[in-house]
Formats: structure tokens, sequence, C-alpha cells
């Protein structure tokens, strides 16, 4: 067996304990360096000079000495405590609740309707949509209507999806207004010949 290793400060170590004598040591150093010195370091901090505030305009400085001599009686009512207003304060208990509203109170005395819901138009692949409540689309059934609506619009008019997809007609307006399907289109490259069709 090795002699034990003793430093001071430091714990024993035998050689079949290496590795966790090690990290022992380890942890010992790191807390002898971060300790060194300590006292006076700190005593350094607590002696610097601490910041002072920003110098007053001189204005400012003697607007300032000149209320608080016309008021010199507030400086004291600020200090002194009141002891009747401190009693009146110890006896408040505020217990609050949120009013229940006209519409939270009608809600609560009717049972919801259900909602309607209606099958799925179109391709739905590898989709599980069983039923979508009237009043909406799903994605699927809003590209196909844009996209029937594009290609032949005088079919496909806004009342027709309205009644078709169980939709309001002001919603289908502002959905054929506002949305497109994106559209593709290539255009040859300028060094390229067209090929001509015979």
């Amino acid at each position: 067996m090795c002699p034990e290793v003793a430093l001071a400060g430091f714990p024993t170590c035998r050689v079949n304990l290496r590795a966790s004598c090690c990290k022992e040591m380890g942890a010992a150093v790191v807390r002898a360096i971060k300790n060194f010195n300590l006292e006076n370091r700190a005593a350094r901090e607590i002696g610097k000079v601490k910041p002072s505030a920003a110098p007053r305009h001189p204005s400012t400085s003697r607007l300032l000495r000149e209320q608080m001599s016309d008021q010199a009686d507030i400086k004291g009512e600020i200090g002194r405590k009141d002891d009747k207003l401190l009693s009146l304060l110890r006896d408040v208990y505020v217990n609050s609740r949120d009013p229940v509203s006209a519409a939270q109170d009608k809600d609560a005395g009717t049972p919801q309707e259900p909602k309607e819901f209606r099958l799925p138009k179109g391709n739905h692949v590898n989709m599980n949509i069983e039923n979508i409540p009237k009043g909406k689309v799903s994605i699927v059934e809003a590209l196909t209507l844009l996209n029937n609506h594009k290609l032949d619009p005088d079919t496909w008019t806004a009342e027709k999806i309205a009644e078709e997809y169980h939709l309001e007609q002001k919603d289908v307006n502002s959905v054929l207004k506002y949305f497109v399907t994106f559209e593709v289109k290539i255009f040859p490259s300028k060094d390229m010949k067209a090929i001509q069709s015979k």
C-alpha cells in the first residue's frame, strides 16, 4: 500500500480510493481559490465611494429651498403617522367577487343546442375528417371551391358555393374577393429556342 498523502486543509487519500480522492481534492482547491483573501476583498468593496446623485441645476435647487422654507410644516406632516387613519385601515376588509353578467346568467339557464355538422365534400385522402360544422369548410374544401370558381365562375357563383357548403353569403363573397389559389407559371428562358408546333 502506498502511504497516505496529506496536505494542509486537504483530505487524505489512498491509492485504492484515487478517483473519489481526486474529486475531493479538486473541490477543496476550487474552494480555497474562491475564498482566498475574501475578507480583504469584501472590505475593499465596502470602503469604495458610493456613486452620488447627479447634481441639480442651480435654479432647481433654489426653487426647492424656497418651497421647503415656505411650507416647513409639510415636511413634518409627511413623516407623521396618523393613528386614527391607521386604525381605520386595519378595520377595512375587502371581499370582492366578479359580477355575473347577463350573458353568463342566460347561458347557465338554457342548455346548449347541439351544433349541426355536415359530411365533407370532395376528396379527403389520408385525413381523418368525419364531419365539419355547418358554416365552416376544411382546407381541402376551401382550395377546391376557390379553384372551381377560378376555372368556371359562371357555374360556381357565390350563391351556389354558399348553398353547396352551407356557408353565409357574405363570407363566401369575402373569400372569393380576398383569397386566390396559387398559380404556377413557368416562363422559358431567353437563351432557349422555343419549339414550334407543326
